[in-house]
């Protein structure tokens, strides 16, 4: 990969995912999810999280305790935590709290920055029919769709480092939003515990998947 890529981002450090998952899904608004791939790079500013906070919280999958399934939830901060959801979809977490204590934040949707027409591709879609926001929305606005777009899947990039510049995947920071930018909103797509306000998104953002506020 060309050095001007590798050097444009750089990485949260590890210390920033081991914390609440509520602060750290507030303050991961404004970040940028990175896919390297061989001469490409792919770029994607999150505008919405949903936080887990582990073996208390009932939606969580760290409720059921470990499993093969969830290993990844227990291990150090700052992991990649990827799953396979109704049979269809990836969706993509990053673990948080200190090792042994399983929280975890899910990546919702991001507005895509770089890399567009390879996101296209892998959806599926026309990249020259990305001409207006709705259309642009339908690239990484959802979790399934945006691990679809950037190929995130379990094979590949469960437990990745998302701290490490070297890895092929990795969140970098950004400045920091207002807080009058941010709201908490109930999670949606769950039953269990859907009423506690731990989904945070970007106000008015274009590519939040659900209701905007």
């Amino acid at each position: 990969m060309p050095s001007r890529l590798r050097g444009e981002y750089k990485p949260l450090p590890r210390d920033f995912y081991d914390r609440d998952p509520r602060r750290v899904s507030r303050e991961l608004l404004g970040k940028i999810l990175v896919r390297r791939a061989a001469h490409s790079l792919l770029a994607g500013r999150i505008v919405e999280t949903e936080a887990y906070l582990g073996l208390n919280d009932p939606a969580a999958h760290a409720a059921a305790g470990r499993t093969p399934r969830n290993l990844v939830l227990w291990g150090p901060p700052g992991r990649a935590y990827v799953y396979f959801i109704y049979g269809n979809h990836y969706c993509l977490n990053v673990s948080c709290l200190p090792e042994g204590d399983a929280g975890c934040v899910l990546i919702r949707a991001l507005e895509p920055l770089a890399g567009l027409e390879a996101m296209a591709r892998n959806r599926g879609i026309d990249p020259s029919a990305l001409a207006t926001t709705a259309q642009l929305r339908t690239l990484t606005s959802g979790p399934g769709r945006l691990c679809e777009a950037f190929s995130i899947t379990r094979s590949r990039d469960n437990d990745s480092d998302v701290t490490d510049r070297d890895s092929p995947l990795f969140i970098a920071g950004a400045p920091p939003l207002s807080r009058s930018r941010i709201a908490a909103t109930r999670r949606i797509g769950i039953t269990k515990a859907a009423d506690q306000k731990l989904r945070y998104i970007v106000r008015d953002n274009p590519f939040v998947s659900g209701p905007r506020l």
